[in-house]
């Protein structure tokens, strides 16, 4: 039986090995074009390794960086992803707590319509999203995260809700009693409780916003505002030429800064999922 089990374990070691190498290699191909010259990538094999002649060292990097504003796109990129996400983060624990502890018809329906958004489609809303913003004027990077509250509410209120579950009433109460306000029991008590919850919600939520696309297209003026997504978009030339060596080295720093948030939590995002599916 022992033998099985380790037999078992080192084939699906091995076969999950296999896929992550599948999944990862995109992301090689990318960083090796990135490195060399434009004419390489388009007229030799784009799997091939950079020779001397194609190396292009950092000049990729560099163009992309200089090349049509993109420094002020990853600030935009950065100032949506943050402000969403601990919106987000804010609202949804908050509704969360109110729906578990209130538990009455309202808090109830308000939660299946939470789960009902998940279900329904982008593209049923996203023409008639567009004419909203822009009457309500959130068309600027710096109010488009109340767009994303109402997109990312369904996933986090589901996550937070099942967490909040599994809280014993009883360490509110001793709050309370020991002179907490709601604010201050939901602050100081519930918080540190669901932090597992909260990071890994946040790095779901960081990673939807981040490498978003079509939102930031249909509600932001693109001639003003454009997020990194959208920047590389218009990484051409003259007669629909594409600069193919500045736009890989642009994916690639738009790539990076999520696969160091996501190696750094990780560990949390199971947790958190763990605690928010199973628990309650």
């Amino acid at each position: 039986m022992v033998e099985k089990k380790q037999r078992t374990s080192t084939i699906l070691t091995v076969v999950f090995s296999i896929i992550s190498l599948i999944w990862v290699y995109p992301v090689f191909i990318i960083l090796i074009n990135s490195l060399k010259d434009n004419r390489s990538i388009t007229t030799s094999d784009v799997f091939r390794l950079p020779t001397g002649e194609s190396f292009a060292k950092f000049a990729n990097y560099i163009e992309s960086v200089t090349q049509m504003g993109f420094l002020k796109s990853f600030w935009y990129s950065v100032v949506i992803s943050v402000t969403s996400v601990l919106l987000i983060m804010v609202c949804c624990s908050m509704a969360a707590w109110f729906i578990v502890r209130v538990n009455d018809t309202f808090s109830k329906i308000f939660y299946y319509l939470c789960i009902f958004s998940m279900v329904v489609p982008f593209q049923m809303v996203m023409f008639t999203l567009a004419t909203t913003a822009d009457r309500l004027k959130l068309n600027t990077p710096y109010n488009i995260c109340i767009i994303y509250l109402g997109f990312g509410a369904g996933l986090a209120v589901f996550m937070f809700t099942g967490f909040v579950k599994s809280i014993p009433l009883e360490i509110e109460e001793a709050a309370m009693i020991d002179g907490c306000s709601p604010l201050q029991t939901y602050y100081h008590v519930l918080i540190p409780i669901l932090k597992p919850t909260i990071i890994s919600t946040a790095i779901l939520e960081t990673m939807w916003v981040w490498n978003d696309y079509l939102l930031p297209t249909l509600v932001l003026d693109i001639k003003k505002y454009r997020t990194i997504p959208m920047a590389i978009q218009y990484f051409r030339g003259s007669y629909g030429s594409v600069n193919m060596g500045a736009m890989m080295a642009s994916i690639m720093i738009d790539v990076i800064p999520i696969i160091i948030l996501y190696l750094f939590c990780q560990k949390y995002i199971i947790e958190g999922v763990v605690a928010g599916a199973v628990k309650g």
